[in-house]
């Protein structure tokens, strides 16, 4: 799992965004998935533009990975499985991150909608979430489980702040973000939740994905991560 912090109120943040598009579509590693995510921070808003994807629950996030990490907050910040963080447009950096991670164990997740097709011709779509193999993570190890909203295809014409004039593009960008549920590695029975997610009315359905993964407890490193599209009414 890749994801990059990013404003758009800053001047260094679309190579980063391009870098992470790049990924995305390309998937230039060969084994892995790359899943993606764009986490538009919101320090950035005071400074002349307001980032419309913004959010202070993902500034949160990118201060608690300072924390793990040991790291500075800054944009554009990539990390890789929660693991490794560099300056976000350094291509090199991000496949050398990316292709170190080939081997490390995960556990297995899995994403699916939930039937009947009538919740989601409410706006809601109802998802089953499955851990296993908890084995893998230790005898003592504790994981959280997220799930995301991510949409592509997005643009924003910047009138102020450093970007203005830009017409800025994104890919993947978190429209939601929640904790589902814990796990523990001492469990056999694995994890299993259905977890419902409402679509606003001003997301592009056909853009939107939904990514689960399990976080370490206090780590903050990506354990397993799995996405699907948000199904078609």
């Amino acid at each position: 799992m890749v994801e990059l912090f990013t404003s758009e109120g800053c001047s260094d943040c679309p190579p980063a965004d391009k870098l992470l598009s790049w990924l995305a579509k390309s998937q230039p590693v060969k084994d892995v998935e790359i899943i993606p995510l764009s986490e538009h921070v919101d320090y950035w808003n005071h400074l002349g533009w307001s980032d419309p994807y913004s959010s202070s629950a993902l500034s949160e996030r990118q201060r608690d990975y300072s924390n793990s990490l040991r790291s500075e907050v800054y944009t554009p910040q990539m990390i890789v499985d929660g693991t490794v963080e560099f300056v976000g447009s350094d291509a090199d950096k991000a496949l050398r991150a990316i292709s170190s991670e080939l081997h490390t164990p995960k556990v297995t997740v899995n994403i699916q909608p939930i039937s009947p097709a009538s919740a989601w011709e409410r706006n809601s779509v109802p998802f089953s979430v499955r851990v296993q193999k908890l084995t893998l993570l230790g005898a003592k190890a504790k994981g959280l489980v997220f799930i995301a909203v991510t949409e592509d295809n997005l643009q924003s014409s910047v009138v102020r702040g450093e970007n203005s004039g830009r017409t800025l593009a994104h890919t993947a960008v978190v429209r939601e973000l929640k904790k589902i549920g814990e796990l523990d590695a001492r469990s056999d029975a694995g994890f299993v939740a259905e977890p419902t997610i409402e679509i606003s009315t001003k997301w592009k359905r056909q853009d939107l994905r939904a990514i689960a993964f399990v976080e370490g407890q206090g780590s903050h490193r990506i354990l397993g991560a799995a996405e699907t599209r948000i199904p078609s009414l």
